[in-house]
């Protein structure tokens, strides 16, 4: 029995001593020590956890080289291999987690819309829920801050920038033709439906090296990438009627909708200032078809529509009015393909085409025109490490503008160009630690058409201030050559160029967002000519510039007051120029000095409803009046708006939707058109240009059937 224990005795002193104590402290990067961090040894079940000194000590039978993990929630894993005698006296150091939910966003310029961003600013559904909206992702944009109400364009006029200088993309790849054709004082909508998309990301300046050819911004759209279920929406509208349809198999779906809008019932029930010869109408459809592989995403985006309407228009040199048709076909076609290529680096790539034909009769005059244009992308980003991203690529713009004109004087007149641009790209997301950030770039464009190469450098960076708050830098040069209505009459001009300062405070907490965000924006080389309007014997010339600054202030609150969300914006905008046939730099007539917005939606359980206000205050905009000496000299009266809609929920897939625009019917004006020649009293006589309609009223009936038998539109509303 004694040899036994001695047997027994032996043996377990042999594997005390071939035990090994790994131990040490733990620490954050500021000395502080770290409690409750794990510690263990990969592939084993030997291990122990940090005291409040930030202490541990654990002892293993493993011998020779080994894998230490230390791992702290919100923090960086931290990783050793070596020999286990080595690992005894440790002093390790965690570094914060950049990705977590808290860490600083680099959000100087850019608005988010989507479930998967940081800092949401609108949520997706917001798009076609705001009543002014009238279900266009535009019209919402429009209550956000650095933007101007133009309420006869529809457009998007950000920070004293003309329409054409913020550029629109889906999945990554540009559209160029975006807006559906109108007429004056008729504001146009976007043509793409919002029901397609859940990420909606809104750069009113500073925005990546990746984007070009945008003096103010770009609005970039993505398509839904798995729809949940399949199902078919139906909806019947004082407008018109809409169809959609999602099928879903294991690896792909197939989304479509179609719509068709006739406004001459409308205007029967509701007549406006315009005499229709043919009310407006429309047709168009939209589909997405999506397809997993093993390591991407591939999708496949089409769309077209067709337009036509014709009408006479009133006209203060002119006591017949002015006739004015036009019949427009639009066809864009997007592919794009997203995968992983290994643990680090990922792919996109993406093309695009657009065919867009216009035949338009204005008066005597006839024009019609048709554009080509093809837009590729290639990008590629490596994950370096979880602070450093790395992203390059290149793309290429090719447009063919062909454009032809005849009247009683002219026969068959015709211009255009061909406008090819080939870029190139590199960009570097660093993150510091979770409370600073900064994103580097340049972006290289050559234009065949000028035969110049540009450079444009970008720079941001972001500070976390508290838990709560944070502040943010950035700097941006930006080019884009001049629109079509400049380049089918002349070729021999340079880049337009402009460089964004921006400086922003963001405070987010408690489902409340507070943003305030300074920025200054000088133009070069904008286009001038010497002519009332650009036309082919006009004198151009690239000696433009101008200025725009000021401050935009947006709230958010969907926690103070239950079922209530709202949100407030304000820009003071400060801008003049000195382009097209302007005499001297002014406020452009475009412009608001002021902007106000306020938007609320209120969720009634009793009422199974969701009530909304929007309401939209801008100062006047600058006209030229003649009997007054100097160059866009006045000002029109204040902008004022406030729509209502309501939204009534009859059954789980059934809703019945009603809005009204401008509710209390102000006379808004937009500007005034003057006579040709003064009166017997040396006067020039004006009329004032007001909408086609002070208000407009719109009912429809919305029926979703899916598979869940719950799910309905009213996200979509």
């Amino acid at each position: 029995m004694k040899h036994i224990l001695t047997i027994i005795t032996v043996l377990i002193s042999i594997h005390i001593s071939a035990q090994k104590t790994i131990n040490g402290t733990v620490f954050d990067m500021k000395n502080n020590p770290i409690i409750g961090a794990n510690i263990y040894l990969e592939g084993t079940y030997d291990g122990s956890t940090t005291d409040e000194k930030g202490t541990f000590s654990f002892t293993t039978s493993e011998t020779g080289t080994q894998t230490l993990i230390v791992s702290y929630l919100s923090y960086e894993t931290f990783t050793m291999v070596g020999d286990i005698s080595y690992m005894h006296n440790l002093t390790v150091k965690l570094r914060e987690d950049v990705g977590t939910l808290d860490a600083v966003v680099l959000s100087a310029g850019t608005f988010s819309a989507g479930d998967n961003s940081k800092v949401n600013v609108l949520k997706p559904l917001d798009v076609v829920t705001t009543a002014s909206a009238l279900g266009d992702f535009v019209g919402a944009l429009q209550t956000l801050p650095g933007t101007t109400t133009v309420a006869e364009d529809g457009r998007l006029f950000v920070r004293g920038g003309g329409a054409n200088e913020t550029q629109i993309f889906i999945d990554g790849i540009r559209v160029f033709t975006p807006y559906t054709p109108t007429t004056n004082n008729t504001p146009t909508r976007g043509r793409y439906s919002p029901f397609l998309f859940d990420g909606i990301t809104f750069s009113t300046g500073g925005y990546s090296a990746e984007f070009g050819q945008a003096l103010s911004s770009v609005l970039l759209l993505n398509t839904i990438d798995e729809p949940d279920q399949e199902k078919t929406d139906i909806g019947i509208m004082s407008v018109g009627a809409t169809l959609g349809n999602t099928q879903k198999w294991e690896k792909s779906s197939l989304s479509v909708n179609a719509s068709y809008i006739n406004l001459a019932p409308y205007n029967v029930i509701f007549p406006n200032r315009n005499d229709w010869i043919r009310p407006f109408e429309t047709v168009s459809g939209e589909a997405v078809f999506r397809k997993k592989t093993d390591k991407g995403l591939f999708k496949l985006y089409g769309a077209f529509d067709a337009t036509n309407f014709e009408l006479t228009q009133e006209d203060i040199n002119n006591s017949e009015g002015v006739h004015f048709k036009l019949n427009n076909n639009n066809v864009y076609f997007n592919s794009s393909y997203q995968g992983t290529l290994n643990d680090t680096w990922t792919l996109f790539g993406g093309v695009s085409y657009t065919h867009a034909k216009n035949n338009l009769n204005i008066i005597e005059s006839a024009i019609k025109d048709t554009e080509n244009s093809v837009h590729a992308k290639l990008k590629f980003k490596n994950r370096i490490n979880n602070r450093f991203k790395l992203y390059f690529g290149g793309e290429y713009f090719a447009t063919d503008f062909k454009e032809n004109y005849l009247d009683n004087t002219i026969d068959n007149l015709a211009y255009g160009y061909d406008n090819n641009i080939a870029a190139a790209f590199a960009e570097a997301d660093i993150f510091i630690s979770k409370s600073l950030a900064f994103k580097s770039g340049v972006r290289g464009e050559y234009s065949e058409i000028f035969k110049d190469f540009t450079l444009a450098p970008r720079l941001s960076l972001a500070y976390k201030t508290s838990a709560k708050s944070q502040v943010s830098l950035a700097y941006g040069n930006f080019h884009q050559n001049p629109s079509s209505n400049i380049l089918k009459f002349n070729q021999a001009l340079k880049a337009q160029n402009t460089s964004h300062y921006i400086f922003n405070y963001q405070y987010n907490a408690d489902r409340r967002l507070f943003r305030a965000e300074a920025y200054y924006k000088k133009y070069d080389n904008l286009v001038k000519y010497d002519t009332d309007f650009a036309n082919p014997n006009s004198n151009f010339n690239s000696d433009g510039s101008g200025f725009a600054k000021g401050i935009d202030f947006f709230w958010r609150d969907s926690y103070s007051i239950k079922n209530f969300d709202y949100w407030i914006s304000y820009s003071l905008l400060d801008t003049k120029r000195d382009y097209n046939n302007y005499p001297t730099k002014a406020q452009p007539n475009f412009a608001n000095t002021h902007n106000l917005s306020v938007v609320g939606k209120y969720w009634i359980e009793d009422w199974r409803s969701q009530i909304g206000f929007s309401y939209a205050l801008a100062s006047g905009r600058t006209f030229t009046n003649p009997n007054e000496p100097g160059f866009l000299n006045n000002k029109t009266k204040p902008y004022n708006s406030l729509s209502l809609n309501w939204a009534y929920l009859i059954s789980p897939q059934k809703i019945l939707y009603a809005s009204v625009n401008n509710v209390l019917g102000f006379r808004n004006i937009n500007g005034y058109q003057y006579a040709n020649t003064p009166d017997v009293n040396g006067n020039f006589n004006r009329r004032a240009l007001q909408p086609a309609a002070d208000q407009f009223f719109f009912i429809g009936f919305f029926w979703t059937i899916s598979e869940d038998k719950k799910s309905n539109q009213l996200d979509n509303l």
